[in-house]
């Protein structure tokens, strides 16, 4: 399928589908209310499969690249929902300990998308642990509309639980440095504000893409030094983004929040029309450079 950019759809439309993906509306409403963008014999079920994933677009690191070695690794997570598996990845020819980065998924589990940033940071030079939320239904179906609905089901306190243990498990390995960094995207940036939260300076460096964030009693905790990206149009997300900015500020942690002008919600995600792709690579170098500051000294 040819390539579709945000460009080429509405923005009611875009936001709709944000509306689809995260649960605010069923399929059968997106379908509905989709109809009066469907024009020129283009149906609105076709411009759901347009606006869908592409896992194909998004290998920028094959899965057989020499740089890298890839396993899966399984933690125990005891207060969780037993235990969690996920992409362990670290650089080919490493010798010594290394800093760890941990990658945390959208609301659908762990997907090809996700697994490639995992690899992207072995070959950067990090080890990578991308848990996989729904290992305990299974793992990731292969579908994300299937993804998310088996999401929806998980018990949430349980779910934090896992990603603890995988943060745990990850800082403590014997080859790690201690240094423990965590990037997430949508539901995953959640997820590294509420670590930043519960690990306090055991997190070592925090990246949360178009994450939602703490409460602000919560904010207030946080220790870890944070770079938050938000997309300009995802009013949803941004919406609580400056009062966690002049939180971090009050608490006097290292931050610094970056909004990506004309970027939707999902802007990194290279598998759908929402990609961005000069905001996908001005926030990656910036993270880059985050946890190079952060983790390697």
């Amino acid at each position: 399928m040819e390539r579709k950019k945000a460009s080429d759809f509405t923005q009611e439309l875009l936001n709709l589908f944000d509306g689809y993906v995260h649960g605010g509306i069923n399929r059968r409403d997106f379908l509905d209310r989709a109809k009066k963008f469907a024009v020129g014999g283009v149906t609105a079920a076709a411009l759901l499969d347009m606006l869908k994933p592409n896992f194909a677009w998004a290998q920028q690191v094959p899965k057989d690249d020499k740089r890298i070695k890839t396993e899966t690794a399984t933690v125990s997570s005891p207060q969780g929902n037993g235990s969690i598996k996920g992409l362990f990845v670290r650089p080919a020819n490493a010798s010594g300990k290394l800093p760890a980065v941990l990658v945390i998924h959208e609301n659908r589990g762990l997907n090809p998308y996700i697994e490639d940033v995992a690899r992207r940071l072995g070959v950067a030079g990090y080890m990578a642990f991308a848990p996989d939320a729904l290992t305990s239904v299974g793992g990731y179906p292969g579908n994300e509309e299937n993804g998310v609905e088996l999401f929806r089901n998980l018990d949430r306190a349980k779910m934090a639980e896992d990603f603890v243990a995988a943060a745990t498990w990850l800082k403590s390995r014997p080859d790690c440095t201690g240094k423990l960094g965590a990037v997430g995207f949508c539901f995953g940036g959640g997820v590294v504000n509420q670590l930043a939260v519960r690990l306090g300076d055991g997190l070592s460096a925090g990246v949360p893409f178009y994450g939602s964030q703490p409460s602000p009693e919560d904010a207030v905790k946080v220790k870890t030094p944070i770079m938050a990206h938000y997309g300009e149009l995802d009013k949803r997300v941004n919406a609580g983004a400056q009062a966690y900015d002049d939180a971090l500020a009050k608490a006097k942690v290292p931050h610094e929040m970056h909004v990506y002008k004309a970027a939707n919600h999902g802007f990194h995600n290279d598998t759908t029309p929402r990609y961005d792709e000069a905001a996908a690579k001005q926030a990656w170098q910036r993270t880059l450079e985050w946890f190079n500051k952060y983790l390697m000294a």
